[in-house]
């Protein structure tokens, strides 16, 4: 394999974890309401706060390392608050 493939394909890889971690909190955060809590409560706060900032945290990591573009990463973080913009007013529609 050529270095230049083996590059492609660890950013690749990388830009797919990232992506599944950001559907992981997305499913979380819908257990969590579903189950648990409303969005107004401060326990739904500190694990939504918690879980963007180590998603942050892991996309800032993998730019500085040059396996993801800067708006990849910008993306991925638009693209999860948004749907969890829309999960949290469908909850406050029930």
């Amino acid at each position: 394999m050529l270095a230049s493939e083996m590059i492609v394909n660890h950013q690749e890889k990388a830009y797919a974890l990232l992506q599944a971690d950001a559907e992981k909190i997305l499913r979380l955060i819908k257990v969590q309401m579903d189950n648990l809590t409303m969005p107004q409560c401060p326990l739904y706060e500190e694990v939504l706060d918690t879980q963007m900032f180590g998603l942050s945290r892991e996309i800032d990591f993998a730019v500085r390392l040059g396996l993801i573009d800067g708006k990849d990463g910008k993306m991925i973080i638009g693209q999860l608050e948004r749907e969890l913009s829309s999960l949290h007013e469908a909850s406050l529609r029930k």
